[in-house]
């Protein structure tokens, strides 16, 4: 381990180990299982689109999950650049082929992903992660939300890629906004990347099998629930900044059916909100997120 007091090389960390490909491998690959294959990289520009191409050529099958120890170029939403020091996080993307559930419910697979990403962090880091709709994954740094983590979902040949970036090991002085956190700047128990690497493909493969089951039906499956219980934009005063350049305020009242926000208006208007950018105005945790 590296003593406190030394300088760090944020290219090269020895607090920072490469992932065992072979243990991953052993523990997530089982023919029972959803997980189908398991590559690690040490460095791509961005797995999403690295599995979409596959995913288009016709190449890939279910289950498959790239895991890249750095990304070049890697995308969030709105086509926004994620980056951070090799090895300080997890980055990675997964192939499914929701199959038989209706196209018009797989807009539920990237919250489907959140759920389970917050669920297995709690658990598996000790860190209570909250969602902000639709996909950011929100940590406490020093009494303030910041955001750890993303989920990028994308349709591609017969199903759908999900990316996930998560901040492990990040430190103040690596963050790359203000508004940006890490686990172990909120505290973790643990920020060993293989654990928590098979605590959330292990959820994902959980959540992914009861929506299945239930047809893609977010509310007899639970997970609209389970959504709405960890959702940290509902009742909160937020601004929807819209696809096109417009923008609504409201307060943040459900999460419905198909997902999406729903915020009631001025005069008592529910307006659901199915794509765009939050910002939190007001609400129990305060201050502008």
């Amino acid at each position: 381990m590296t003593p406190p007091d030394a300088p760090h090389n944020r290219w090269s960390d020895l607090d920072r180990p490469p992932l065992n490909v072979t243990a991953l491998r052993r523990g997530l690959l089982r023919p029972d299982v959803l997980w189908s294959e398991l590559e690690v990289v040490e460095t791509t520009g961005s797995t999403n689109s690295d599995l979409a191409e596959r995913a288009r050529s016709g190449s890939l099958a279910e289950g498959t999950v790239l895991v890249a120890e750095e990304q070049t170029a890697g995308r969030g939403r709105l086509e926004r650049s994620w980056t951070a020091p090799p090895r300080s996080g997890l980055f990675f993307s997964v192939y499914l082929e929701p199959g038989d559930v209706p196209v018009e419910r797989w807009g539920w697979v990237p919250l489907l992903a959140g759920v389970a990403a917050a669920t297995a962090l709690a658990k598996s880091a000790g860190v209570d992660t909250a969602l902000k709709w639709p996909n950011d994954l929100l940590v406490t740094v020093e009494g303030e939300e910041r955001k750890a983590g993303g989920i990028l979902g994308e349709f591609a040949g017969d199903g759908i890629v999900v990316g996930l970036g998560i901040n492990v090991s990040l430190r103040a002085d690596e963050l790359p906004a203000p508004t940006a956190g890490s686990l172990v700047l909120a505290g973790a128990v643990s920020t060993d990347r293989e654990t928590l690497l098979r605590a959330v493909l292990r959820s994902l493969e959980h959540w992914y099998g009861e929506w299945k089951a239930a047809d893609g039906d977010a509310s007899a499956s639970g997970l609209q629930a389970a959504y709405t219980a960890g959702c940290a934009t509902l009742d909160r005063t937020v601004r929807a900044e819209l696809p096109g350049g417009n923008s609504l305020v409201g307060q943040a009242v459900a999460i419905d059916g198909d997902g999406r926000l729903v915020l009631s208006t001025e005069g008592g208007l529910q307006q659901p909100v199915s794509a765009g950018d939050i910002v939190h105005l007001r609400g129990a945790a305060g201050g502008l997120t």
